[in-house]
């Protein structure tokens, strides 16, 4: 399932795309949106919010397009249209089914196999169920350690499991499970300790890498452990070595996630995978040794 991060980099291009460009057409999967076609298409986007893994796409009419990738959701933007199998251009990509695309007269974004969209007034948005519940956006700038601090010493989260909290979207928004294994690697914490369990010192270790790992992976395309990444090349660009679908890329982008059976980055210790919140969850034995100061 896509993370924060990628979220935030899809409505980055959306926002690069289509932010007040006048809209050539709106077309929706789902029969029960197609009444919203029109109305959206005689409008024009002024504002792509992301909280978490939801997308809000807000129209100038006040109204607004909910969208959550779920497991298979993916956004893809060309710059000029491809050949037309229907009103909204091409029906598939690979094997993914289209769902919602908006067009320019020269540029479209679409939506491939996310089966949670809807729209709303933008008004309105305060009583949807997903957003009045969730947590603080782990990309808003505006979020700090303190703040993560206390929740997580607040009575609401302190005594559950860290390996379920990371993936409690009521807690943090935009974490999910690559993000988990390597916070707490980061962090140098056990997944099986609970907030209340942490010194005030580890707590707010872990409160800094909340908020470190996910912006790291915003701004480096996915990679979250730059330091492996550097010494696994011989060049000092460190950009250049983070495209998609290199070499260095896949095999160095994470220090834990993926990596059962291999080496430590830092202390040579085989990283060991188990199971939690039925996903996999990646650490160190030695790094993340149980290290926690109960508090009554």
């Amino acid at each position: 399932m896509p993370e924060g991060p990628e979220i935030r980099r899809a409505a980055d291009q959306i926002e690069r795309a289509l932010l007040g460009q006048d809209l050539a057409a709106v077309w929706f999967k789902f029969p029960a949106l197609k009444r919203y076609e029109s109305a959206l298409a005689k409008s024009h986007v002024r504002a792509i919010e992301t909280r978490g893994k939801a997308l809000l796409t807000h129209f100038a009419n006040e109204l607004t397009i909910y969208s959550h990738n779920q497991l298979y959701g993916i956004w893809r933007v060309c710059s000029q249209p491809e050949k037309a199998d229907d009103a909204a251009g091409a029906s598939y990509f690979g094997k993914r089914d289209l769902r919602l695309a908006l067009h320019t007269a020269g540029t479209t974004a679409r939506l491939y196999s996310a089966s949670d969209i809807s729209v709303h007034r933008t008004n309105a948005l305060a009583q949807h169920a997903f957003l009045s519940s969730v947590g603080p956006d782990v990309l808003d700038a505006s979020l700090c350690a303190e703040q993560l601090f206390e929740r997580l010493r607040s009575r609401r989260f302190a005594g559950k499991s860290l390996s379920m909290l990371l993936l409690d979207q009521k807690f943090l928004a935009g974490m999910g499970n690559y993000l988990r294994s390597e916070v707490l690697f980061n962090a140098r914490i056990a997944p099986e300790l609970r907030p209340k369990d942490l010194s005030d010192a580890d707590a707010r270790v872990l409160s800094a890498a909340l908020l470190a790992v996910p912006r790291l992976s915003y701004h480096s395309d996915g990679v979250t452990h730059l330091r492996a990444l550097a010494a696994a090349t011989s060049t000092a660009q460190i950009a250049a070595k983070i495209a998609r679908g290199s070499d260095d890329y896949e095999a160095h982008r994470f220090a834990v996630f993926g990596r059962d059976g291999l080496p430590c980055y830092e202390c040579a210790t085989q990283i060991e995978r188990i199971e939690r919140a039925g996903r996999r969850l990646y650490f160190c034995p030695a790094c993340q040794q149980q290290r926690g100061h109960a508090q009554a």
